[in-house]
């Protein structure tokens, strides 16, 4: 068994997945970790680059677009790690943050799950750390009126939200045994706070360790565009959320 698999699902993302394979170079030299690439139907020379730069990985080709959560179910059950971590094609990851989130679930065995701080490109603070996705949330998301975070982190740097956003989370293998996989109903969004909320309900703590940092490049597309193809998916995946937890806020 490996010690850790980090997971990251593209598609149409080149630019974005080679500045985050070059993040992850000493992951990736390293025998006892794994990084699984799980491409669903790029057209844009993803598969040509790593075939190229990058033969020793684990690739998983897609036929067509599968959404996020089957994608990342894919890389979940190809992966030999104890634990295992999601990463977005668009994060630029660190050796230190990625250590502090694995020794924390060392240290912190009521933890199932952990994450860090996010930031974009220019440095600001991404609030990846949610609330339930209600639906007044959602109409004040497509609508561009900011929701301010409900969550400070304590003295030690610690959030325990609701969810963590799934651009990065870390948990042990033996989550997945025992709350299973993504819910592949959910095509796009919000795969994350189902799983969050699934893992919390079986008796785990969710962290977010704000002393580590990972640049995420954050692509909002449902807010851009919120009436097109993956919009009207997004919609829906939400209705599902929705009828399946029993709460609409």
């Amino acid at each position: 068994m490996k010690r850790l698999s980090i997971i990251i699902i593209t598609y149409n993302g080149l630019g974005f997945l080679t500045r985050c394979l070059a993040s992850l170079r000493t992951f990736i030299g390293d025998p006892s970790c794994e990084v699984i690439i799980v491409d669903n139907y790029s057209t844009d020379g993803t598969l040509q680059f790593l075939r190229e730069n990058y033969p020793q990985l684990p690739l998983i080709i897609n036929s067509e677009n599968r959404g996020v959560a089957a994608a990342r179910n894919q890389g979940i059950e190809a992966a030999q790690g104890e634990k295992l971590l999601l990463l977005d094609n668009d994060t630029e990851a660190n050796d230190e943050a990625i250590n502090a989130m694995s020794n924390y679930l060392d240290e912190h065995q009521q933890v199932g799950l952990v994450a860090c701080r996010l930031v974009d490109n220019q440095g600001e603070v991404q609030d990846s750390c949610k609330p339930y996705p209600g639906l007044m949330i959602k109409v004040r998301n497509v609508l561009g009126i900011g929701n301010k975070s409900q969550y400070v982190p304590d003295v030690d740097g610690i959030i325990e939200p609701v969810y963590v956003i799934g651009a990065c989370q870390m948990f042990w293998r033996r989550v997945v045994d025992k709350v299973g996989v993504l819910d592949e109903h959910i095509f796009y969004g919000p795969e994350d706070a189902d799983w969050c909320l699934r893992v919390k309900k079986a008796g785990w703590h969710i962290h977010c360790l704000t002393g580590h940092t990972i640049m995420h490049d954050y692509r909002r597309s449902t807010r851009r565009s919120p009436f097109s193809r993956l919009g009207r998916l997004h919609t829906k995946a939400l209705l599902y959320f929705y009828w399946k937890h029993k709460r609409l806020f």
